[in-house]
């Protein structure tokens, strides 16, 4: 039964199911209002072929380090145990923490068992990336054009236009999909018609990003153009390349200032958001503003609480405690939890936990380095930049944005039965 099982789910077809899989994470992202199941069902689809291929076939394969997928699973751990000091009127907060983070298990083990993907298939999973995005991004600027004076008025009052997914997630996506496009065009991954449609969707992408003015996506897109600019002055020595990436960089923002009212109404609400920070009662109405009194407030949960944290399912209660006491005057509808990853990390779990959390995040990363890898130091710049505005890997969406990426480009490093001829996508 088990060796004809074998001879029907062969490694190819195994391996087709795997990038069905991934097409469903990928695609899912974009669907979270609508179809928010697609995600997981892509990750337990990867995990269950992932263990099926490796149980009928482990043998004839190598499996890549583990080193890069397990201390994943640590951060995992760290979930579990918050429970200890979760207290009891919050357990199902905890158990709904936990569920949410299942990727943690599911992604590292089903990316860690498959063999390597061949690399046309991962050239094919990363263009999703780049097509969905702008398909994406199409029907925003769309809905954009059809409400032109309701949202660029919505831009002046901390509001963007609406986005599939949230516009800080979908904003990261356009990042990583532009450092992709640019990614297979430098390495000559598509040739002929395909070429010139990179070209053109990493354009329009780019130009969207400055139209869609999220703070945290513009940072991110200029911290990827910054690293290509030194890397091609450094290490390649490609100076007119430099100057003309440089001359982008410079052109780009000028021009869609001057074009787009989202880019200038939003930096109009920035600079008087950043004015009101000294007022207290403005973090009833302004995203900066109540995100410095969620650090204020978190640093001192954190001195109360400094080794072991108060517990990722008690988070909000005493949050709220902290802001009736210090702020009264800022509403409980203006009540957020602390907008920077590692703070909110520590003030769940402590400093332990926040090393931990460090560790398992970053290992991978490190253990790659020096070796060639853009897509994976993008999406770990991408990553770390959202950490300090943002509890990035705290929403379905968010965490499978951040894991998924960070394993498809892991994906990269595996060595091929069969040599390859063009380059794999790390």
């Amino acid at each position: 039964m088990a060796f004809s099982l074998g001879s029907t789910l062969t490694i190819p077809r195994l391996l087709v199911a795997a990038g069905f899989f991934c097409v469903c994470i990928i695609v899912g992202l974009f669907t979270s209002s609508f179809f928010r199941i697609l995600p997981s069902i892509g990750m337990i689809g990867l995990l269950v072929t992932g263990v099926s291929c490796f149980a009928m076939h482990g043998q004839h394969y190598n499996r890549a380090d583990r080193s890069y997928y397990w201390p994943f699973m640590l951060i995992f751990l760290l979930h579990i145990g918050g429970g200890l000091i979760t207290i009891d009127g919050h357990m199902k907060e905890y158990t709904r923490d936990v569920l949410l983070q299942l990727p943690y298990l599911a992604l590292p083990i089903g990316f860690w068992l498959l063999p390597p993907f061949p690399t046309r298939y991962l050239k094919r999973l990363w263009l999703t990336l780049l097509g969905t995005t702008v398909l994406a991004a199409l029907l925003s600027t769309g809905n954009y054009l059809q409400h032109f004076d309701q949202i660029n008025e919505m831009y002046l009052h901390s509001k963007v236009m609406p986005t599939e997914p949230d516009h800080i997630r979908f904003s990261l996506l356009i990042t990583l999909a532009v450092v992709t496009g640019v990614c297979l065009l430098a390495h000559r991954n598509v040739l002929g018609w395909g070429n010139r449609l990179i070209w053109m969707s990493v354009g329009f992408l780019v130009f969207y990003q400055h139209l869609l003015a999220v703070r945290s996506g513009l940072v991110t897109l200029y911290a990827a153009g910054g690293l290509a600019l030194l890397w091609l002055v450094f290490r390649r020595r490609q100076y007119l390349q430099a100057l003309l990436l440089a001359g982008c960089l410079v052109l780009v923002p000028t021009i869609s200032y001057s074009v787009f009212p989202t880019l200038q109404n939003k930096s109009a609400n920035t600079r008087e958001d950043v004015g009101r920070v000294t007022h207290t009662a403005s973090a009833n109405n302004y995203s900066l503003v109540g995100r410095v009194y969620s650090y204020k407030i978190a640093l001192e949960i954190l001195q109360n609480n400094p080794w072991f944290g108060v517990g990722r399912a008690d988070i909000e209660s005493e949050m709220a405690a902290y802001y009736q006491k210090r702020y009264p005057n800022i509403r409980p509808s203006a009540y957020i939890q602390p907008h920077n990853q590692f703070l909110f990390s520590a003030v769940a779990f402590g400093l332990v936990g926040l090393i931990v959390f460090i560790v398992g995040f970053y290992y991978a990363g490190i253990s790659v380095w020096p070796r060639y890898a853009p897509l994976l130091l993008t999406q770990y710049v991408i990553l770390t930049l959202s950490f300090l505005v943002e509890y990035t890997l705290e929403t379905q969406i968010g965490l499978g944005f951040a894991l998924f990426f960070l394993l498809l480009a892991l994906e990269g490093q595996k060595v091929t039965a069969k040599p390859e001829t063009t380059w794999r996508p790390v």
